[in-house]
Order: structure tokens, then sequence, then C-alpha cells
């Protein structure tokens, strides 16, 4: 792990809120952005694991050999590790207790062959266990959080938990994504609010972290996912890729910033 230059975590509250989706595509547009074969992801998600699907990575296994465990190689170089490479079959479920979670997550850190890496993006799932926990206490020198939310109230009032949960872990927020924000019409072009907006906004303000942007419900998201095509790189004219786009601006910046204040340091 430490040819890796930095590490940033994906959580949400709680369950479909985008979160896999948008994880995938920050990986795809760091590598599109000049680091092709630098960037990672590790699927944290146990018992839902959703990345390969999304890389159309479904049916791949991991390669072992001197020195130990390869990552499967996704589209633009992206290394990629979840224990759905290591099952017989995608339909195979995870009947795991928590210590044997916990031991999966410290050989994923510790026996991965990741090589240099620009940045490893973990794919945590939803909520505040065992797998969350197990990465912070494995990498207390993790880079930042990125926070996925809705703008329904409902969504606001777990994902509370998950930035109180990063706060006390000593994780770094870096900031909010508000996912589903809103839809186009197709016939008339008028922005429709699916569900009461800016709440992902709103709890940024509230509790003084970074808003990194909202991003729509579109069918073209759901479309690209389905067929293993990250939707940035299968429909980078949309809507929904040139506003992801400006989110990676700003997690780049973080981490220039991250990186030139430990470098002043030195």
């Amino acid at each position: 792990m430490d040819k890796i230059k930095h590490k940033v975590a994906v959580i949400s509250g709680k369950g479909g809120v985008g979160k896999s989706t948008v994880t995938v595509n920050l990986a795809v547009g760091f590598a599109r952005n000049g680091r092709e074969g630098k960037i990672g992801v590790l699927d944290a998600d146990i018992h839902g694991p959703s990345v390969p699907r999304l890389l159309g990575l479904t049916g791949q296994r991991v390669r072992a050999g001197p020195p130990g465990v390869f990552p499967v190689i996704g589209p633009l170089g992206i290394k990629v590790v979840s224990i759905d490479f290591f099952l017989p079959e995608e339909k195979t479920p995870t009947i795991w207790r928590g210590p044997l979670k916990m031991t999966a997550m410290r050989q994923f850190l510790s026996d991965i062959v990741w090589g240099e890496l620009d940045v490893l993006f973990i794919d945590l799932p939803p909520g505040t266990g065992d797998e969350p926990l197990s990465i912070a206490q494995l990498l207390p020198e993790i880079d930042g959080v990125v926070i996925v939310t809705m703008p329904t109230e409902l969504s606001q009032g777990v994902v509370k938990k998950a930035i109180t949960f990063s706060e006390r872990l000593g994780m770094p927020i870096i900031g909010i994504i508000e996912n589903m924000s809103w839809l186009v019409c197709p016939n008339c072009g008028v922005k429709i609010d699916v569900f009461q907006s800016g709440g992902g906004k709103r709890l940024a303000e509230e509790t003084r972290i970074p808003f990194l942007g909202s991003l729509p419900i579109d069918q073209q998201i759901s479309r690209s996912s389905d067929e293993g095509k990250p939707f940035i790189m299968d429909k980078p004219e949309s809507t929904a890729a040139k506003a992801f786009n400006e989110i990676i601006v700003k997690i780049e910046a973080y981490l220039k910033a991250k990186e030139k204040g430990v470098n002043d340091k030195l």
C-alpha cells in the first residue's frame, strides 16, 4: 500500500443512492485525466458487490502468483479487486460474520499486488458496520471520504451517521455528492425535481462540509451501468457526465492541495 499515492473512500448512510456507480465513474474519470493504469478500485462490499458488473468484469478472476494476488484489469487499465472475483459464481452468497470480513479486508489491503497507483478508490458498503470500520482501522492514512446521498430527508438523516462515523475515526471528508437530484423531461426539456430538491446542499451547509455537486436521474446512466459501461465514458456528452466531470475537478484539487501540504512540511 506504500506505493499508492492517494486513498479515497466512497460511503453512504444507506443503500440505493448510487454510491458504487459514483465510485466507478470517479475511477474512470481520474484514469481518463492522464492516469491510465494508475487508478485502482477496491470493492469492499462483501455481501453486495456491484463494481465488477458496473465495469463489465463479471465472471473475471484474480490471478495469484509471486509476489501475491494480482487485481483484475478493467477499462483504461483500472486495477479492480472484489470478493466476486474469488467466488465460483456471481450468485454465490457470502455468508460471513465479522471476523471473517475483517480478515478479508486485511488481505485485500496487504496481499493484493496493487503496484504504483495515483489513487485507490474504496467502495464501502452502506452503513457503518464491519467493512467500513475495518478499512478505517487498517488504513489510518486515508486521504479523505466522499459521501453520496439523495435529496430526500430520509437519506439526509442516515447520512449524518456516516458523517459522524467518518469524523470519529479521523477520516477527512472531501465533500458531499447529491445523486438523483433531478430529471429532464424528454418531451419538453423541463427540469423536474422528483424528490424534494437541495437536501444534499442543505446538509453540506449545515455540517460545513464542501458540496461537490449534484447528479441527475438519467436513463442513460441506468442503461450504461447495466451494460457494464461507465456513463462518463459511454455518454461523455450527457448532462450527467458533464456534471460528474465538474465533481472530479474538485476532488483532484483537494488531493493536489493535500499533496502540496505534505510536501510543504517536508
